[in-house]
């Protein structure tokens, strides 16, 4: 590997031009683009706060191809960027070098048949989490993961970074939703099998161990999906509520009384209010600004809406801002003052992702000092809050920071350690947060994270960035 490479660390002509007449003699020249315009999506974030250079994009479309790109990469010293939809938003799947080759999933988007005995399905990488919900629903089944970018993002980056998403409360992350996977690993050995078996203790669990490894261990190539059966009557309810410590007593309660529950997602009023003004469209209360709104959704087989509907009823008697809705563009139009948060903070500026969660009993104090912690840190920042309130996973999007201006994100991360919460709660590390790490994991935590990197990938190809902790900035200050 090091003949590739000089002493400056620039690849030589000859080596540059080796790797590419290899890489395009996998699958065509036609997948390996090298185009500036052509690249250019692939190597800025769907937030648009990380940028970066690649040498070229490649895009295989099987395993083997995988592990053949892998292999080049090894003998040529070039880093190496696992890239799904690209919905990431903590930059772990941007290129940030200029050795840089993207593998983009595209191209593996297979979807099998779906087993119906066995409620399950093997599924490319790149297949959208859309086209495996339709899939699915044709046979009366349902991915227990769901998300608001599910169009565009792919099984393999929510492996990845272990998605958490809306249904969290009632059926877990990504990572209970495999039943096995096969991925190539940073020295090109192809692991794991699909399909899986439900109950297999033959040795270490491969799925286990990718989910949430953003790309730094190795590639995943196939999934094993474990589905659910699909629930037909949903039952969605917004309540408006003057606190958070309120919306955390009345979730619990909800999860006690409403054995339904699929969601429990809260939006501050600064957030509902964006909504409103980018949508178009009006108050969900009209003549009342509620601190908060929480959406409460539920589901059941055919023929327990009106149950379901009673039992919510039942349970948010004493609530005098509420809106329930059993029919589909109802419940979409409540649904839309969460699930058009995201789109509309990014319409409005460049955001700060920071992805949190606390512990229940901090989560009210938590909320409520966030604008001034970082206002005190940069006055010209601002926050708008929302997330998954069942499993107190909290999104804080700072907006007015520049990009590279981290002292806002410094000051939320500080006032979550010190709350008893974790830095990220379902988006990943990548490399918004590496240099956090040493905040919530002892020395030897990552020592061992190190050493089993460095088992699967030797030459330390795959995402070199991600994960790798460069300064603690309580100690060296802030840093872009």
């Amino acid at each position: 590997m090091c003949g590739a490479i000089r002493h400056d660390g620039v690849m030589s002509d000859a080596s540059l031009a080796d790797a590419f007449h290899a890489l395009r003699s996998i699958e065509g020249p036609e997948h390996v683009l090298t185009d500036d315009d052509v690249r250019a999506s692939f190597e800025t974030d769907w937030t648009r706060r990380y940028h970066g250079n690649s040498l070229a994009v490649v895009r295989p479309s099987s395993t083997e191809s995988v592990r053949a790109v892998v292999q080049v990469c090894r003998d040529h010293g070039l880093s190496l960027v696992p890239q799904g939809g690209n919905t990431g938003l903590v930059g772990g799947g941007i290129p940030h070098d200029e050795r840089s080759i993207v593998l983009s999933t595209a191209r593996m988007r297979h979807l099998g048949p779906v087993d119906e005995a066995s409620a399950s399905i093997v599924v490319g990488a790149g297949a959208p989490l859309a086209a495996v919900q339709r899939a699915a629903r044709s046979h009366g089944l349902e991915l227990g993961v769901d998300l608001a970018s599910r169009e565009s993002a792919t099984i393999g980056g929510m492996v990845a970074t272990n998605a958490g998403g809306l249904h969290f409360v009632r059926y877990g992350p990504m990572r209970q939703q495999i039943e096995g996977l096969v991925a190539v690993l940073g020295d090109a050995t192809v692991v794991g099998r699909v399909p899986g078996l439900a109950k297999d203790n033959t040795g270490i669990s491969w799925p286990a161990l990718m989910a949430g490894s953003e790309g730094t261990l190795g590639i995943v190539t196939e999934v094993h999906l474990r589905l659910v059966t699909q629930l037909d009557e949903h039952v969605t309810a917004l309540v408006g509520l003057e606190s958070v410590d309120d919306a955390v007593r009345l979730c619990a309660r909800v999860r006690r009384d409403v054995d339904s529950v699929m969601a429990l997602e809260f939006v501050t009023a600064d957030g509902v209010e964006l909504v409103q003004r980018q949508r178009g469209i009006g108050a969900p209360f009209p003549g009342h600004r509620p601190a908060l709104v929480l959406l409460i959704d539920c589901a059941g087989p055919r023929g327990s809406s009106e149950r379901i509907a009673a039992d919510l009823a039942a349970g948010l008697s004493d609530r005098t801002l509420v809106a329930v809705a059993i029919e589909p563009e109802p419940r979409r139009r409540l649904w839309e003052y969460r699930e058009a948060v995201t789109e509309s903070i990014a319409k409005v500026g460049i955001p700060h992702k920071l992805d949190v969660s606390l512990p229940a009993s901090e989560l009210a104090a938590f909320v409520a000092r966030v604008p001034e912690v970082i206002a005190a840190a940069d006055p010209g920042a601002y926050p708008v809050l929302f997330g998954h309130l069942g499993d107190g996973n909290v999104h804080v999007n700072v907006l007015g920071a520049a990009p590279d201006d981290t002292r806002a994100d410094d000051a939320v991360l500080q006032l979550v350690v010190a709350s008893g919460g974790s830095i990220s709660a379902e988006h990943g590390i990548g490399v918004a947060k590496a240099r956090y790490l040493p905040w919530v994991r002892r020395p030897e935590e990552l020592a061992a994270f190190r050493r089993v990197r460095r088992a699967l990938d030797p030459d330390g190809i795959l995402n070199p960035w991600v994960w790798n902790e460069p300064g603690d900035p309580r100690t060296t200050g802030s840093a872009g």
